[in-house]
């Protein structure tokens, strides 16, 4: 079970930091497409549909990493105060009954779309570009693929929970800034006071 979390939590940090690169892409063409229009007077046909499939591949790629790192939404002010081995057995008991069908769900509706989709080459219809489609449906397969292989490493993580009585977390990857720049900080004054 333990290779299986480690394996899926790094397979869910890859993809995540990986698609993570699609922010410097729309900040650059958010910035290009604001210099064209109020600089130039040349707005494009095509930034605004662009931006809006970067970030919903970006969200869409990023949801297996993020529940890896327990970053979803949850009644934190009731959960926290359970014991861990009752908070796995809610868990374990809300991702049989909530989250893999959901996920199973998006997996078969996402392959009809891409299917449907790549079948008559879908483009756009709020650009005048005609900006193509069809690939970047194919990220809510991928996503509902890389969700469950992250699901089946959570329940692990339960059972590992309910077993152990203690929760096996995610390898360190990354730090918010906040808290680099106040581990910084604090360096600093414990240096200055010795």
């Amino acid at each position: 079970m333990v290779t299986f979390i480690r394996f899926a939590d790094s397979l869910s940090a890859w993809f995540g930091k990986a698609f993570a690169w699609l922010i410097v892409l729309m900040t650059f063409g958010t910035s290009y497409e604001v210099f064209v229009r109020y600089i130039m007077g040349r707005p494009t046909p095509w930034a605004l549909d662009v931006s809006f499939i970067m970030y919903g591949t970006l969200f869409m790629m990023g949801g297996a990493y993020t529940l890896s790192r327990g970053g979803h939404v949850r009644g934190d002010f009731l959960y926290r105060l359970w014991k861990s081995r009752t908070q796995a057995m809610v868990d374990l008991v809300l991702y049989l009954i909530f989250f893999f069908p959901g996920v199973t769900a998006l997996i078969f509706a996402g392959w009809k779309y891409a299917s449907r989709s790549w079948g008559y080459g879908e483009v756009s219809v709020n650009s005048p570009a005609g900006i193509p489609i069809y690939q970047f449906k194919t990220a809510i397969v991928a996503a509902g693929i890389l969700l469950f292989i992250q699901g089946v490493a959570q329940v692990f993580r339960c059972i590992c929970c309910i077993r152990d009585g203690e929760w096996m977390e995610a390898e360190e990857d990354v730090e918010e800034t906040e808290a680099t720049l106040m581990k910084g900080q604090q360096r600093k004054t414990a240096g200055g006071e010795a």
